[in-house]
Order: structure tokens, then C-alpha cells, then sequence
């Protein structure tokens, strides 16, 4: 099953990585499609913008906030959309060599779940210490599978990603 092309605008300085899109997603060929995911409604917490918005004018908005969105995976098979279901021999990772050096401006990498963060260093974790600049942090998964934290846990844990004060390069 083939992933999207990243949500890229003008110079981001925020990278959001999931791991891949879920059935809804991939049905709708949106990010974050599936109406339990807390990922738009974050992002309009955190960006003050509504979340009745159309998904072109989320999107835009995340691009004026310097935001990307991306997968680590580009291809994989997986019955259903739990990540836990990933077949793990045919997991394909994006080019993230050549991404970061066509973004230079990207300082932070915000992994979406413990899962985009595992994938991400089982297939690209060299890059982690080619771009120690780089503020990578682990976030608390926005899909509804991940219930072990509610909606304001998940807000706030989420707000470390934009805060100015934990701008200090390294793994979170």
C-alpha cells in the first residue's frame, strides 16, 4: 500500500511523522482522516484555527505555520490500520537522506507514536546523528488505538513540540 507525498510548504521548521496512513486516511487520500484521530484537533488547538475547516485549508494552515507531515514509511503491507500489524519484511522507508538536505530549515522532528519513532530509527536512525542539530521528540500517539492518554493529555504533551524554551538539539 503506497503512502502520500509529504504536506511540504516554503521553508518548514517542523517535521510531524507518522508511521502510515490508516484505512480511512488512505480511503480519503487525506493525513489523519479517521474522525477519532486527535491530530486535527490538536493542530487547531494548537494553531487557533477551526476544525470544521476543509482538509485543503488545514493543510494550509499547518504550511503557514513552517508544519510538514510525512511518513517514515513510503510502502508496507498491513492488514487493517494498527501499526502493530505492519508486516515488517516489506516495510519501505521514505527518503529521508535526500528530504533533509533539500529542507535544511527543519529543526525539529515530532514522531506521531512510539511506533513512527521505532520505525524511523530501525530504518534511518544514521540521520539522527548526521543532523544533530536536529530536536527529534516522541509524542504521544494522535490515533484512537492509542487510548491510554485523552485528548487534553495528548494537547499538552504535543505543545513540547512548539515551545521555544525546549529548542535544545538531541532525542526527546
Amino acid at each position: 500500500m503506497p503512502a502520500f507525498e509529504p504536506l511540504l510548504g516554503p521553508a518548514p521548521k517542523y517535521l510531524i511523522l507518522g508511521s502510515m496512513p490508516g484505512q480511512v486516511s488512505l480511503s480519503a487520500r487525506q493525513y489523519y482522516a479517521h474522525p477519532r484521530n486527535s491530530f486535527w484537533w490538536i493542530m487547531s488547538q494548537l494553531f487557533s484555527f477551526e476544525l470544521s475547516d476543509d482538509y485543503a485549508q488545514r493543510v494550509e494552515l499547518l504550511r503557514e505555520h513552517r508544519v510538514a507531515v510525512w511518513d517514515v514509511l513510503s510502502e508496507c503491507e498491513r492488514p487493517g490500520s494498527l501499526d502493530s500489524n505492519i508486516v515488517r519484511a516489506t516495510e519501505v522507508p521514505n527518503d529521508f537522506g535526500s528530504f533533509f538536505r533539500a529542507q535544511p530549515s527543519i529543526s525539529i522532528v515530532g514522531f506521531n507514536g512510539a511506533a513512527s519513532a521505532a520505525l524511523f530509527k530501525r530504518h534511518c536512525g544514521s540521520l539522527m546523528q548526521r543532523y544533530p542539530n536536529i530536536r527529534w521528540i516522541k509524542l504521544p500517539s494522535t490515533s484512537p488505538a492509542y487510548a491510554s492518554l485523552g485528548r487534553e493529555d495528548k494537547l499538552q504533551a504535543w505543545q513540547a513540540l512548539f515551545e521555544p524554551s525546549q529548542a535544545e538539539p538531541g532525542f526527546i
